[in-house]
């Protein structure tokens, strides 16, 4: 379904409603928006195929754009709003973007990237930005019914890549493709859907520009369920939205549980969450203690997850089959599951090796073949990966036992650590630098960089705080080391390749470690 068909046949019933403001979107008005933005598009040459950039906070515009975009054939990225003006300037640039909208709680950045790029037009939402035009005035303009030339459009979001510099995951767009047809997730969420479309309410406690926040909602609104959109999340914040709108349906990431479990036990008793019919996870791994006390709170409703932005395979695990199966993240619901060696042999049951799946769309990481080259099986190469490591079990269902290439997890947060990496070596007092996680309680994982000083420069919680500061002012702070280490010699091949699984290891008390 598409919210056209809702803008008709419930056209004054809530798209969605923002969790602070109260400010609500019906399904007409996002009709009606979405249709002038698809215009205003149009009339500025962004035709099918093209791209738009989206630097935003969580906004009641964020999804009036977004349709705009996807019913126009348009690829649409969706930034960070935690990225520093350079970092945004890559990605505007890299992924060809003929248009960039920008919220105004970000002017500072986006008056910066303005600035340093050369784009067809700059349009600002929730309020002004210098040098960028008022995309609500643009789009009041414009009539609000659909463009002659509609069709399918796609996400186009950024993982890193191997040299740390992030890398767009374009899918292949079938220009032409029906505003309507059903995709993966949607046939998924369909499945696993346990009330009506009119009855089911949504709530999203996490930035939109996350590829998982972005593709439940806008899969939900496809069922004509109504949004709630938190600006941030708050645990106790959440349960109150749970009562007040009688939620349905949910997507979290670990550490949001670990926080809820943390309130007391009188605030966490005081809100009635019996509404909730399924709890999503995914992102980050869930310590089997937290989902245990989870299921035993909030009942069989948490379910789980294991993919990647990339879309090309995906494992599902409810409550009743994890409690049999603790610590796996399910069976596959899309594409079929291979364990394999370096070599890329299929592996016995029980032994870990490289996840891979079948039957599925390998991905393609936009201006990286190798990277895309990368990602494919060498005896299998229509099987693909993410990079992760895992183990199936007799009955098929699949435990995570590393994640790829040493990215870090934090709070459901992906930090790859070369980036901070190739910043601090810059630095004159610095000869070498390992960017690893480390274990926080309440994250998961932290970042930490262990530096090796060069000669002369003495170790001193100075010098850390001076190399913490120095990376802040290049990259978004949840890029950077929270905590500096100093080493005398990092351990380094003759080649030069830095063993990090070493360094690493000691922080997660691993006394075999094998260099890798």
């Amino acid at each position: 379904m598409h919210p056209s068909h809702f803008a008709k046949s419930k056209p004054d019933a809530p798209a969605y409603i923002m969790a602070n403001s109260g400010e609500t979107v019906t399904f007409k008005q996002l009709d009606q928006r979405s249709n002038q933005i698809a215009r205003l598009f149009r009339a500025h040459g962004v035709n099918p195929g093209d791209t738009i950039a989206i630097f935003a906070e969580n906004s009641p515009r964020y999804f009036e754009i977004a349709w705009a975009a996807q019913r126009s054939g348009l690829y649409y990225v969706c930034i960070s709003s935690r990225l520093t003006a350079p970092e945004v300037q890559y990605i505007v640039e890299d992924s060809g973007a003929k248009v960039l909208i920008a919220s105004a709680g970000l002017s500072g950045v986006a008056t910066e990237v303005r600035q340093i790029t050369n784009l067809d037009a700059y349009w600002s939402i929730d309020g002004d930005i210098v040098e960028y035009q008022p995309l609500e005035e643009l789009r009041a303009q414009q009539p609000d019914t659909p463009i002659a030339d509609e069709m399918a459009g796609t996400d186009m979001l950024y993982s890193s890549g191997t040299t740390g510099r992030p890398k767009g995951i374009r899918p292949q767009l079938e220009l032409g493709q029906k505003i309507d047809e059903p995709n993966v997730l949607l046939a998924l969420a369909k499945a696993l859907a346990k009330a009506d479309g009119p009855d089911m309410v949504y709530l999203s406690p996490a930035p939109l520009y996350h590829a998982a926040p972005l593709r439940w909602c806008m899969t939900f609104t496809r069922f004509g369920a109504t949004l709630v959109i938190m600006e941030k999340f708050d645990p106790e914040k959440f349960l109150e939205l749970v009562e007040k709108y009688k939620v349905t349906h949910t997507q979290l990431v670990p550490t949001m549980f670990v926080k809820m479990l943390k309130l007391p036990e009188e605030v966490r008793e005081k809100y009635d969450v019996s509404s909730l019919v399924s709890a999503i996870h995914a992102a980050a791994p869930c310590p089997i203690p937290v989902k245990e006390q989870m299921i035993k709170w909030w009942g069989p409703v948490i379910e789980e997850y294991y993919a990647g932005s990339e879309g090309n395979g995906m494992t599902w695990i409810n409550s009743s089959d994890w409690l049999n199966h603790k610590g796996s993240v399910g069976r596959p619901v899309h594409g079929e599951l291979h364990i394999c060696d370096e070599e890329g042999n299929e592996l016995p049951v029980g032994e870990p090796g490289t996840i891979y799946y079948s039957g599925t769309t390998p991905p393609n990481y936009h201006n990286d073949p190798e990277k895309t080259k990368g990602a494919l099986n060498p005896k299998h190469p229509e099987w693909s990966t993410l990079g992760d490591v895992g183990k199936l079990d007799e009955d098929g269902f699949l435990y995570l036992t590393d994640r790829k290439a040493f990215m870090i997890i934090s709070g459901g947060v992906n930090i790859y650590p070369q980036e901070a990496e190739n910043v601090l070596i810059t630095h004159p007092k610095v000869a070498d630098v390992a960017v690893i996680g480390v274990p926080n309680e309440e994250f998961g994982e932290e970042v930490k960089a262990v530096v090796q000083l060069a000669e002369g420069i003495a170790e001193s919680e100075e010098v850390a705080e001076e190399l913490l500061e120095f990376c802040r002012s290049k990259l978004a702070k949840i890029k950077c080391p929270k905590s500096v280490d100093f080493d005398p010699a990092l351990p380094r091949h003759p080649t030069g390749k830095l063993y990090k699984r070493l360094v690493r290891d000691r922080y997660w008390g691993k006394e075999d470690s094998t260099i890798v």
